[in-house]
């Protein structure tokens, strides 16, 4: 099995939309109109692909002159404990690092802080639940 992390191209994130689909829409049941914004045209997208197959994704937007805000961070179940959302994580900080930018937010779902810890997050605040799914905001200086 050999695997890549690549950028996406920025007017067609195809395959990074359809991982967010299968995951956050199908597996998780959260609304359509909450996963689908008006920032994907904004963000940087990152897909991890498994011998050519789409195997994780994440986005990012920077936010200011030192910030970016890591998002839609998913992986499909087949590949989930093989690395690709920590490969994934990796190459979105690799960008935030090459735009100039020292912090990074994200709000992770709760159940998951811990794998976000490992990476170097600190949580900043409480678990809230805006979509059904508890989250809290994380953070990490790169």
């Amino acid at each position: 099995m050999t695997s890549e992390v690549v950028v996406t191209d920025q007017d067609e994130p195809g395959a990074a939309i359809g991982i967010r689909w299968s995951v956050f829409v199908e597996e998780q049941d959260v609304d359509e109109a909450l996963e689908f914004d008006d920032k994907d045209d904004e963000a940087r997208h990152f897909l991890a692909r498994v011998d050519g197959d789409p195997a994780g994704t994440a986005r990012v937007r920077l936010i200011d002159g030192e910030t970016a805000k890591v998002e839609r961070v998913a992986v499909l179940p087949q590949y989930r404990g093989e690395g690709m959302g920590r490969r994934v994580m990796e190459a979105a900080h690799d960008y935030v690092r090459d735009q100039g930018r020292s912090r990074a937010v994200l709000h992770a779902q709760a159940r998951v802080s811990e794998f976000y810890e490992s990476l170097g997050y600190e949580e900043l605040g409480p678990v809230e639940d805006p979509t059904g799914i508890p989250h809290v905001e994380m953070e990490r200086s790169l």
